[in-house]
């Protein structure tokens, strides 16, 4: 089986029966240094030093660990202190760093100093109780587009509902009155409606979760805004099904103010589930300006309903047609996940940072390790 990445552990948990390894992200700060951010979750996580979120995957709550890299990756350090949060999204705006995560209500943090500290987390929503995962933050028109998730209180799982959001990249992100927010947008009555025939459907109640955000580019696309003020969102769709994904259409509108609302052709045909590689689980995306591309890592279906082992690469002109590039990384047993990964587009190198196990790991899910992999002249594999 060839391996189109190389494979690095960057953490280990120190309890891989209680203390488990969430949330990858990655990104790029001031002289390249690189910045990756992953949260601890489980039973075990009172055994932690420092803070842990209120509200988490157990009662113990949850962490987030921030990793720096000088030297392009070779080697890795902590960051001065640990945030109390989980879920998050990191991602640089203006000059700050920021992590968007939930304890329950909607929080961010903010560094200053390219990721050496972090703010303690300041809430931009108490309302509600939110979820997400690593996904995809557009950046377009001096303002950055993310979503978030609603949870709508059924007592199910996923049961969430994306919000969009905005804000000028120059601003003080930590303030809630530099943020637009859409109202959140209730997936189940299109749920419903679109229910694919002959699809095995999930015992329990289905849904959609995870949501990315990005943007049609080509002039000649039937999706494509000569406006340019509207954006996809691509989500997971947990349907019973593997390789469906749930795509809604987010709308900036003159006074900008945000909405959600179906896709639809210019026929007036209503999209949602589309087909998507790896749509039943978590997949990252980022667009390539050099190659025109959107490249992506997913969970390669290989049989098995959700099987979280082998991770993909691809590419598409136009998130809608996606072609397979290669393996990234594969598990040595299920349990030995490769899965929930983020991508980062690092000049030539596509750089992926994975939530992953050995056979230590308590199940496919719940990981003990997060590998880094890098992926050279990764644009070589675009057939």
């Amino acid at each position: 089986m060839n391996l189109i990445a190389d494979e690095k552990i960057l953490f280990e948990s120190p309890d891989p029966g209680s203390i488990y390894c969430y949330t990858p992200a990655i990104v790029e700060g001031e002289s390249g240094r690189l910045i990756a951010a992953f949260d601890l979750g489980g039973p075990g996580t009172e055994q932690l030093k420092g803070p842990r979120s209120d509200f988490g995957d157990w009662p113990t709550g949850n962490q987030i660990r921030i990793l720096l890299s000088d030297d392009d990756g070779a080697s890795w350090r902590e960051a001065q202190n640990r945030v109390p949060m989980m879920h998050e999204i990191l991602f640089k705006s203006g000059n700050a760093l920021y992590l968007l995560g939930h304890s329950g209500r909607l929080v961010i943090s903010r560094s200053n100093d390219n990721g050496e500290s972090w703010s303690e987390p300041v809430t931009l929503e108490a309302d509600h109780l939110w979820h997400q995962s690593a996904g995809r933050v557009d950046f377009r028109h001096g303002k950055l587009y993310v979503a978030y998730e609603q949870r709508l209180g059924n007592k199910t799982w996923p049961d969430v509902a994306p919000v969009l959001m905005s804000a000028r990249v120059d601003a003080d992100l930590t303030d809630r009155a530099n943020w637009c927010f859409s109202e959140a947008f209730n997936p189940y009555p299109v749920m419903d409606a679109a229910r694919p025939s002959g699809i095995p459907w999930c015992d329990s109640t289905p849904g959609i979760l995870e949501t990315s955000v990005g943007r049609i580019y080509d002039p000649g696309h039937p999706f494509y805004d000569p406006e340019d003020r509207s954006v996809l969102l691509l989500m997971r769709a947990e349907t019973g099904a593997n390789d469906i994904a749930a795509i809604l259409k987010g709308v900036e509108h003159p006074d900008g103010s945000l909405s959600i609302e179906r896709l639809r052709t210019k026929k007036g045909r209503e999209l949602f589930y589309i087909p998507f590689p790896g749509g039943n689980l978590k997949f990252h995306f980022d667009y390539d300006p050099v190659s025109k591309l959107y490249w992506m890592v997913a969970s390669q279906e290989d049989g098995i309903h959700c099987s979280r082992r082998r991770l993909g690469l691809y590419y598409s002109p136009d998130l809608f047609s996606w072609t397979f590039a290669g393996l990234v990384a594969v598990g040595p047993s299920e349990n030995g996940s490769r899965h929930y990964a983020t991508l980062l587009i690092h000049g030539d190198d596509l750089l992926v940072l994975s939530r992953s196990g050995d056979e230590r790991a308590e199940s496919a899910h719940n990981n003990n390790l997060v590998t880094f992999h890098r992926v050279k002249e990764f644009r070589k594999f675009a057939k």
